[in-house]
């Protein structure tokens, strides 16, 4: 049986694991290309370039999505228990209750976006209000609070941030072996080097980039499943919302896979797979392993 705060401080510190090998792949691909341009002018533009274009995202992200789903905001008025759960887990958790809204989509599911506690936004779909009991639904939205508290947003943009400077790195440095002068050596052998070397990184670096990427965010998941446990003490409850909310076979309209990875489980219902390869490139973690965890848990 799993201790949650033992879970929790697993979570974090395998997060921050992976956070370290993904700095050292960046520095790493960095650290090559400007070896043999013998400069490291294009690495700062690089750089400048990817926290650039990744900060509008970040600062404009729920204004975006919300828009792409047509979510409506949910007044006190509207869906008094709903609001008041929200309201009660906020007080409970120490943070400001973040915007309510709903999507008028059949297929039960949530998620949370926001810069930050301040700007946090909560939403739900009306499958999921009619479907679940409200111990559940307690224990999705404090699943989507726990995102919130845990700075997963913030901690997802600079995931991005560096994907982005490994993706603008590598492609740079792919077109300019064979387009730009031949760097360190100056001799056709030297050029073929650096032709491999670029081969290699073009293929390899943003592969394992989006490795590290799903595997962070497989994790904050495990970890927003144990701390919205902790939060309402009844881990139970989120496994039981879990199961209905994988068994049901209802299609999301909207989704696409450039917001996948914001649900609490995979909205593409009918093309979870198993296998080994699908689960390295997933940004959710199997249903079944996260409700068997939950189950493991003891309070």
């Amino acid at each position: 049986m799993a201790n949650l705060y033992a879970q929790s401080d697993s979570n974090i510190r395998k997060t921050w694991i992976y956070l370290f090998f993904f700095a050292f792949i960046v520095i790493g691909v960095g650290w090559i290309i400007s070896y043999y341009l013998q400069s490291s002018i294009i690495i700062i533009i690089a750089v400048v370039l990817a926290i650039s274009l990744n900060f509008f995202s970040y600062w404009y992200s729920d204004k975006i999505v919300l828009r792409i789903f047509k979510a409506n905001p949910i007044k006190k008025g509207d869906n008094p228990e709903l609001y008041r759960i929200l309201e009660n887990l906020s007080i409970t958790a120490g943070l400001p209750m973040p915007s309510l809204y709903i999507m008028n989509e059949a297929q039960p599911n949530a998620f949370a976006t926001g810069r930050d506690p301040k700007h946090g936004v909560i939403v739900v779909t009306q499958g999921l209000i009619d479907r679940l009991e409200r111990s559940e639904l307690e224990a999705v939205m404090a699943h989507e609070l726990a995102h919130i508290g845990n700075r997963d947003i913030l901690l997802s943009t600079a995931v991005v941030v560096l994907v982005g400077m490994v993706v603008l790195m590598t492609d740079f440095f792919f077109r300019y072996a064979f387009w730009g002068r031949t760097g360190r050596g100056g001799d056709s052998k030297s050029k073929g080097i650096i032709i491999v070397i670029a081969l290699a990184l073009a293929v390899l670096a943003p592969i394992m980039a989006q490795i590290m990427k799903m595997a962070i965010s497989r994790k904050r998941e495990f970890l927003a499943d144990a701390s919205g446990a902790l939060l309402t003490r009844h881990p139970e409850a989120l496994a039981s919302a879990l199961e209905k909310i994988a068994s049901n076979p209802s299609r999301m309209e909207k989704a696409n896979d450039a917001t996948a990875h914001l649900f609490i489980a995979n909205p593409f219902r009918g093309k979870e797979k198993r296998a080994w390869l699908h689960k390295l490139f997933s940004t959710h973690p199997p249903i079944e392993e996260r409700i068997t965890k939950l189950r493991e848990l003891k309070i």
